[in-house]
């Protein structure tokens, strides 16, 4: 009878740190990113920008 119960909290729990969790690697690639790009002289694009996958202009 409390089983059920038991196992959908569980999984919820589970499955709310497997959403934490990439979303704090795809953060952390975001952030590595943009401090790569703080640090790149502004002569040189970076390969999104050569095929024009950043900028829509």
């Amino acid at each position: 009878m409390v089983l059920w119960p038991a196992v959908t909290l569980i999984g919820f729990l589970v499955l709310t740190a497997l959403v934490i969790a990439m979303g704090t690697s795809s953060t952390a690639r975001y952030e590595r990113e943009q401090r790569a790009s703080a640090a790149r002289p502004s002569g040189r694009p970076s390969a999104a920008e050569a095929v024009g996958a950043v900028r829509a202009a």
